[in-house]
């Protein structure tokens, strides 16, 4: 085999209950297209092009606990989202349907929850 086979990484997958409704709040957030809707699966584009933002339905979806606790659902992967406006930012996210996080570890970076309980965090960038 001459040279390793050619990867590109397309979309990221979040499994949640209703992957319509956890679509409609990142397509309103990011401000992003939906590409692709099917009963259990939506994906969104960025107008700009690069990676996408998908979602599946699963009925069996437990929400992750963070911070982290032994013996509970942990977080898989966050979205680390980039906002220009950390305190509109955040009560936009808020009106949209998320929830902020208690715990808080940094002054520059916001923690919250979207409706489905994945963290994001909001940071200036």
């Amino acid at each position: 085999m001459s040279g390793s086979p050619r990867f590109s990484l397309a979309t990221v997958v979040l499994d949640c209950p209703d992957a319509h409704a956890l679509a409609d709040f990142y397509r309103l957030l990011l401000g992003w297209e939906v590409k692709l809707s099917e009963p259990d699966w939506v994906l969104l584009r960025c107008p700009d092009g690069g990676v996408g933002l998908s979602f599946q339905s699963e009925p069996g979806y437990r929400r992750p606990v963070w911070p982290e606790r032994p013996e509970e659902q942990q977080k898989m992967l966050h979205l680390d989202i980039r906002v220009d406006d950390l305190a509109k930012a955040g009560a936009y996210a808020v009106e949209l349907g998320a929830t902020r996080a208690a715990f808080q570890p940094q002054d520059d970076v916001c923690v919250f929850f979207d409706p489905a309980g994945h963290p994001f965090c909001l940071f200036l960038h």
